[in-house]
C-alpha cells in the first residue's frame, strides 16, 4: 500500500510548538480528506485533526483551539499546527488518509508516524 510521509516530530517543553507536515501524491491528495491520528503508550489510538479536500476542517475535543490544519495544494501536503503543547499529547502521530462518507471517515493510508515528546 502506498503511505504516506510524516515529518515534523520532535521533543518541546509544555507550552510550546511544532508543526507536522504529511505529504502524499497528487492523486491521492486531491481526492481524500487528510489528518492526524496519535497514540500514547498504553493508550489507544485516538483522532486528532482532519481536512476534506473541500477544505473542511474536524478537531478533538481536547485540541480545538489550539491546532490548525492545513493543505498545501502546491505541495500535496497537510501541516498540524500545535500550539500549546501539553505533557500528555506526548504520542506517535501517524499521518492518515481516505475518504469521508456516510458521516465516517475510512482510512486507507497510514503514515509509519512521528514522535511527539512534551516535556513538562
Amino acid at each position: 500500500q502506498v503511505q504516506p510521509v510524516e515529518s515534523g516530530g520532535g521533543s518541546v517543553q509544555a507550552g510550546g510548538s511544532l508543526r507536522l507536515s504529511c505529504a502524499t501524491s497528487e492523486r491521492i491528495f486531491s481526492r481524500n480528506t487528510m489528518g492526524w491520528h496519535r497514540q500514547a503508550p498504553g493508550k489507544q489510538r485516538e483522532f486528532v485533526a482532519s481536512i476534506s479536500s473541500g477544505g473542511s476542517t474536524y478537531y478533538a475535543d481536547s485540541v480545538e483551539g489550539r491546532f490548525t490544519i492545513s493543505r498545501d495544494n502546491a505541495k500535496n501536503t497537510v501541516h498540524l499546527q500545535m500550539n500549546s503543547l501539553k505533557p500528555e499529547e506526548t504520542a506517535v502521530y501517524y499521518c492518515a488518509i481516505g475518504r469521508r462518507r456516510l458521516g465516517t471517515w475510512a482510512i486507507d493510508y497510514w503514515g509509519h508516524g512521528t514522535q511527539v515528546t512534551v516535556s513538562s
